[in-house]
């Protein structure tokens, strides 16, 4: 049992939109990615997946309509909604996802990441 240190956490990480495992817990992972720019559109046939914002802004969208995270915010996205987040700024974000969770959701290509520990 050893505590995280968040803001260290973050300065580790050296590639946007490459999360990386920070912890486990029942199953989950917690995971940590620095973003910035848009990701791409996709969705999680099996899993939900939960962005909390840690510093910067981040906008959720969907193709109806958009949801802006700052700071202290969070949102589930429930599994099988396409999604895109985007970053026009640094943004610097939590995730918590069960462990089968790829990045890219149901598309694989050159940014899918499998979650390397920290």
């Amino acid at each position: 049992m050893e505590k995280v240190n968040l803001a260290e956490q973050f300065e580790r990480i050296s590639e946007f939109w490459a999360p990386v495992t920070a912890g486990e817990v029942n199953g989950a992972q917690i995971r940590l990615v620095r973003v910035k720019g848009e990701f791409i559109w996709h969705h999680h046939e099996h899993e939900d997946e939960m962005f909390l914002v840690i510093e910067g802004r981040l906008c959720i969208q969907f193709r109806d309509r958009e949801v802006f995270l700052d700071p202290g915010e969070f949102l589930i996205v429930p599994r099988g909604v396409e999604h895109r987040p985007v970053a026009g700024q640094e943004a610097r974000v939590m995730l918590v996802e069960p462990a089968s969770t790829l990045n890219t959701g149901n598309v694989i290509n050159e940014r899918t990441r499998q979650p390397s520990p920290i």
